[in-house]
């Protein structure tokens, strides 16, 4: 089915040249010349980067908000919103200096309680967040530009916690993070380098920002997520543009200036556009993965887990969700991506045999009951995945219902912990940056919260101890040691499902300039020759 697929959008793309220009509101073509006209990865259902983890939204957030610290390109915690701060001799207490001048879009200064009720709201959903709230004795204002984090015991990377550049501790007004974190918040007021234009947002279509003029940047030069956020244009419009003949035809006509992740099918063609460049920003690239539902059957037992994690042959996943470049993907038998500090092979928990797995799924006591299998179809890093594991369960003997809608019906559906018959799900797929996986304080793929964990629920102890001591270990061969075993125990009872790793080469308009690298496709910097 997936090569059908690409036959048919390879056919469609051959008369990309002959594609309508896109329609624009008279404002965009008035003010073409100071406007960047991008194409994200997927469509912007949820606007709140606290309340979801889906990638769009946290790249939407680093447009509206700011954080504290940041990361470098080297993994180095810098000071953003932050102007500095102090530690007790015994590091049970910090306090943070803000930058004078910051001011959210309302024109309100930020004040240390806009940061204290951010980071808490933030540390509510967060597993490296809940790690820090779990030894905060209390978040305190000084004064208006000094918050104080009193800890009952020293939190080595409590900088790291606040600058992480995935799922971010970003800055909103008080009066917004009082909001429970359950909840999503709807108005976007921050105090980034853009503003969020409400009148103008249309889920499906476009999502529209102009240039913040009271944002005070850094001095530094720009490097990933930190130092100078300098927005060059006045005005950037996202075009949801979900058909990827579409959108190849609107960047090589110059209808749009960037899109953020082509097609794998489709790049053999834009690199031979002279008018196009295509780089990869993030080295390291991203992880696809799937999650069970372990709160619900048939994935509530890990024997069952087990045979889909025994059925799970990456090449496959790959190929469909990547095509047929090798040098763009490769196999990933862990939790941990390749590239970072803990990675190790596990092909004997992973052998990709469906005969193997057929008799794991017999032995389990699997009764039939359905699979959902919660599928995007607007979204081709992810939807194929979604028609691999539809298969390859079908092969083992699973009953499979490939569920398929758009990314926001997906990320609203997977929040559901009903069972199946009720609106719930059983399975889906998503994928994430290999440098936020590699850390088992960041990632929530071996985290064993249980109800209060990311999607999915998955429950251990023994995971959540084994979390806190790499935290605390004294070396680093100590947190080597024990993130080894975390991450054997999180396969062995499938905690996530690992389904290969890649890099994406976005393109844009040769005319752009200043396009920094980092997980994220960043605003700043980014200029018209």
């Amino acid at each position: 089915m997936t090569s059908f697929h690409r036959r048919t959008l390879l056919k469609a793309a051959a008369g990309v040249p002959l594609l309508p220009a896109l329609s624009m509101p008279a404002l965009a073509q008035n003010t073409a010349a100071t406007t960047l006209r991008f194409i994200p990865q997927a469509n912007l259902t949820a606007l709140d980067p606290v309340w979801t983890t889906a990638t769009v939204t946290g790249n939407h957030g680093y447009y509206v908000f700011d954080t504290l610290y940041s990361l470098d390109s080297k993994g180095r915690v810098q000071p953003q919103m932050a102007e500095g701060h102090e530690v007790s001799e015994d590091g049970k207490t910090w306090r943070i200096r803000l930058r004078p001048g910051l001011k959210f879009h309302d024109n309100e200064p930020v004040r240390a309680a806009d940061c204290i009720a951010s980071v808490k709201r933030w540390a509510v959903r967060d597993p490296f967040g809940q790690l820090l709230a779990k030894v905060t004795e209390e978040w305190r204002a000084v004064d208006d530009r000094t918050l104080e984090i009193r800890l009952n015991r020293p939190f080595p990377l409590l900088l790291t916690a606040l600058g992480k550049d995935t799922n971010c501790a970003f800055i909103m007004p008080e009066r917004l993070a009082q909001t429970d974190a359950t909840k999503a918040i709807t108005e976007m007021v921050g105090s980034g380098p853009y503003r969020f234009l409400p009148a103008e947002f249309n889920s499906g279509s476009r999502v529209a920002y102009a240039k913040f003029d009271g944002y005070v940047p850094r001095q530094e030069a720009p490097d990933w997520a930190t130092g100078a956020k300098v927005a060059h244009f006045q005005r950037i419009e996202w075009n949801i543009i979900t058909d990827p003949a579409t959108a190849a035809g609107a960047l090589m006509n110059g209808e749009v200036d960037w899109w953020e992740r082509p097609l794998a099918d489709l790049q053999p063609m834009l690199a031979r556009n002279k008018d196009i460049r295509r780089e990869v920003l993030d080295k390291a690239g991203r992880m696809a993965l799937a999650r069970l539902n372990c709160l619900q059957p048939p994935f509530n037992d890990v024997k069952v887990r087990r045979a889909v994690l025994c059925s799970v042959i990456q090449e496959n996943y790959m190929r469909a969700s990547q095509g047929d470049d090798t040098a763009a993907w490769t196999d990933t038998r862990s939790v941990w991506p390749k590239h970072t500090p803990y990675y190790a092979d596990n092909k004997d928990l992973m052998p990709g045999d469906l005969d193997r797995a057929r008799a794991m799924l017999k032995e389990s006591g699997y009764s039939g009951q359905k699979v959902a299998i919660i599928s995007p179809t607007d979204f081709p890093d992810i939807g194929p995945l979604g028609h691999v594991s539809a298969d390859a369960l079908a092969q083992i003997g699973m009953n499979v219902d490939l569920m398929e809608s758009d990314w926001g019906t997906v990320i609203q559906r997977r929040n559901s912990r009903e069972p199946v018959e009720k609106g719930g799900w059983s399975m889906f797929h998503t994928t994430g940056g290999a440098t936020f996986y590699g850390s088992p304080a960041m990632s929530p793929l071996a985290r064993g919260q249980g109800e209060e964990g990311w999607f999915g629920w998955y429950k251990s102890e023994r995971a959540e101890a084994l979390t806190e001591e790499w935290l605390y270990a004294p070396d680093e061969p100590a947190q080597k040691k024990v993130a080894a075993e975390l991450g054997r125990l999180a396969l062995e009872e499938v905690a996530t499902v690992p389904l290969g790793q890649f890099t994406i080469r976005t393109a844009f308009r040769s005319s752009l300039t200043g396009i920094i690298e980092g997980t994220a496709p960043y605003p700043w910097g980014v200029r018209r020759a």
